[in-house]
């Protein structure tokens, strides 16, 4: 397993949802933008005896989540502190359109890549391509499957374990209730190794708690609010007494909360019938849910960090510097108890302008 790659040659959101839906319009439509950075003075980034600008390429899979936009924004928001030029684009879910994107990267001769893959296969020729141009990779919160002679630096949360944290407060909650609690589990599009890590740590943090949670229904969403929906309903229709959900992503729970509204299962924590809830991510939705008092806990990818790691090790690859293949976000849980405390560190608070 490779733990680190030496630096490769190079030269060198919102007052409100409307405001949010018009940022999400906005960058989607975008196709390649070019965005000029800097101040007055020499940038971070110039080269050493040198005095060009660098120009880094950003490329996204989506914007399709408030997660994404709030990376793609953290991360321009970064280059243009440090006086770096950025040319962008966005795949819009086609891995074809992905590489053919990257590549047009590497034909503008950019310094250094930054991007959201589709998957951890499919990126693999868009690694490879920019690998042989001398051109550093990072992976922006979802690394590629290794690959024996291809080289990048993937910049992820710490999946597993923020979720075995973050059910494990849950398992906690159940414990405190006196009772055994019915479990779901909404896992994400196995397909992409985020889901498959937050999967595990889901059943990590179950395991030995037999006695309080039971786990009955496993509900497959490919992170689709439809099948999701569906899915949670058949979920509760074969299982009326569940009263324990974790959703491998807070994208999901406007649906998750439609199908317990239906269900009339859809309470405040603390009063009769309330169904033990938990995700992942930390966007607005999933803070509204917290402040109103429906949502115990959700663990937090730290955006800001993700974006600052991602934009440093390019630099320090352009510098020769040794970097680790994998830079883990340990990001944090955030639950009714500590809300007031850590809610400025939560981007979907900051998303929501609070």
């Amino acid at each position: 397993m490779r733990n680190t790659w030496p630096g490769a040659g190079g030269s060198c959101l919102a007052e409100s949802i409307t405001r949010r839906s018009r940022l999400l319009a906005a960058v989607v439509g975008l196709g390649v933008l070019v965005v000029g950075g800097g101040c007055g003075r020499a940038p971070e980034s110039t080269p050493e005896g040198g005095g060009k600008r660098l120009t880094i390429g950003v490329n996204f899979e989506t914007l399709q989540t408030e997660y994404w936009v709030a990376g793609f924004e953290a991360i321009r928001s970064e280059l243009k502190k440090r006086g770096i030029d950025v040319v962008d684009s966005i795949a819009d879910g086609d891995s074809s359109r992905q590489l053919q994107q990257i590549r047009t990267f590497i034909t503008r001769k950019v310094d250094g890549i930054i991007f959201v893959p589709k998957d951890a296969r499919t990126c693999i020729p868009a690694i490879k391509a920019a690998n042989e141009a001398g051109i550093p990779v990072v992976l922006f919160n979802r690394p590629a499957a290794e690959t024996e002679g291809v080289r990048s630096v993937a910049i992820v949360a710490d999946n597993r374990k923020l979720t075995r944290e973050t059910v494990s407060f849950m398992v906690e909650q159940a414990r405190q209730s006196g009772r055994k609690h019915k479990a779901m589990v909404v896992v994400g599009d196995l397909g992409d190794a985020n889901a498959i890590g937050r999967r595990d740590g889901f059943y990590d943090a179950v395991k030995g708690n037999e006695e309080v949670v039971e786990v009955v229904s496993e509900v497959p969403s490919e992170w689709n609010q439809e099948k999701a929906r569906s899915g949670v309903v058949n979920g509760l229709q074969a299982h009326p007494d569940i009263s324990f959900i974790f959703t491998s992503s807070d994208f999901l729970f406007p649906a998750i909360v439609a199908a317990l509204k239906s269900a009339n299962k859809y309470h405040k924590v603390g009063t009769p019938g309330h169904v033990i809830l938990g995700g992942f991510d930390g966007d607005a939705t999933a803070y509204q849910m917290l402040e109103e008092g429906y949502l115990d806990a959700t663990g937090v990818q730290d955006v800001y960090f993700e974006a600052e790691q991602s934009v440093q090790a390019v630099l320090d690859l352009l510098a020769g510097k040794e970097v680790p293949a994998l830079i883990l976000d340990p990001g944090f849980v955030i639950h009714q108890g500590n809300l007031h405390d850590l809610k400025d560190r939560m981007w979907g608070a900051r998303v929501m302008g609070r």
